[in-house]
């Protein structure tokens, strides 16, 4: 549910919605989620002063029931 409505907040952001992926992992204290875009959306992700990116993490904390949850932004250029 976190995963999709993650993935819901960031389509509505970017230019290329369909190149938005959301990858849930489980983790010893929580949930892990993996936010992946178009190379040329992820300015628009993370923000100025990652204030996006940010904001995204409290909104999905606050729908969070089951305990803390990490949302990262991955960067595929540098893999």
């Amino acid at each position: 549910m976190l995963g999709e409505a993650l993935e819901h907040l960031v389509r509505g952001i970017v230019d290329n919605p369909d190149a938005v992926r959301v990858n849930a992992k489980p983790l010893r204290r929580g949930e892990l989620l993996e936010v992946r875009v178009h190379p040329e959306d992820l300015g628009r992700v993370i923000g100025r002063g990652g204030r996006t990116a940010r904001a995204l993490r409290t909104v999905i904390g606050a729908l969070s029931v089951d305990g803390p949850v990490r949302v990262d932004v991955v960067d595929d250029d540098r893999r």
